[in-house]
C-alpha cells in the first residue's frame, strides 16, 4: 500500500512538473554531455524551475534513466547546473523533497553528489564561473538558434511520453 502510495506521489509529481520542464529545454544539451557550458536561455530557464518548483529540477534527475523519456541525461551535469547557472539550489535535499527513503538508489545519487561537491566546492564553483561566462553568449549565437529549437522538440516530446505514461498507468 505505502508503494502504491509512492508511486501516485511521483506520477503526480511528474504531472505538475510537465509545464515547468520546458523551460529547461534549452539545457539538453548541457546536461546531455554535447554543450561545454549551459545557454543563457537555459540558465533563465532553470532560475525560473527554481523559483516556482524546485523538486521538478529533481524530478528530471532522478528520472534520467526512465527509458520512456527518450533522453540522455548525465546526472553529474544536471546536479551541477545550478551552480554552472549561479542559481542556488540545494540538490542534497532532494531526497527530502521527493520523499525519498533514505539510503534507497535515487536517493544514493543525490547523497553521493552533495557528499563530492562539498569536498571540491571552490574548485568547482570558480571553473564553472569561467565557464558560463566565457561559453554562454558566443555558443548561442554560434548555432543560428538551432540547438533551442532541437531542445524545444525534445521537451515537447518528453512532455508527451510523461502524459502518455501517465493515462497509460491510469488504465
Amino acid at each position: 500500500m505505502l508503494l502504491m502510495s509512492a508511486s501516485a506521489d511521483f506520477a503526480k509529481d511528474r504531472e505538475e512538473c510537465a509545464d515547468q520542464l520546458v523551460g529547461l529545454a534549452t539545457c539538453l544539451p548541457y546536461v546531455g554531455g554535447e554543450g561545454k557550458s549551459p545557454t543563457l536561455d537555459c540558465c533563465t530557464g532553470l532560475k525560473q524551475v527554481l523559483q516556482k518548483a524546485r523538486k521538478c529540477l529533481c524530478i528530471l534527475i532522478k528520472d534520467r534513466n526512465d527509458p520512456n523519456l527518450g533522453l540522455k541525461i548525465n546526472a553529474t551535469l544536471a546536479m551541477g547546473l545550478p551552480s554552472a547557472c549561479h542559481a542556488p539550489a540545494n540538490i542534497s535535499a532532494c531526497p527530502a523533497l521527493l520523499q525519498l527513503p533514505a539510503g534507497s538508489p535515487d536517493a544514493k545519487i543525490f547523497e553521493e553528489y552533495g557528499n563530492s561537491t562539498a569536498a571540491s566546492k571552490s574548485t568547482s564553483v570558480a571553473s564553472a564561473k569561467a565557464n558560463s561566462s566565457s561559453g554562454s553568449s558566443a555558443e548561442m549565437k554560434s548555432d543560428g538558434g538551432r540547438r533551442r529549437w532541437v531542445g524545444v522538440e525534445l521537451v515537447f516530446g518528453l512532455l508527451f511520453l510523461i502524459v502518455s505514461h501517465l493515462l497509460l498507468s491510469s488504465l
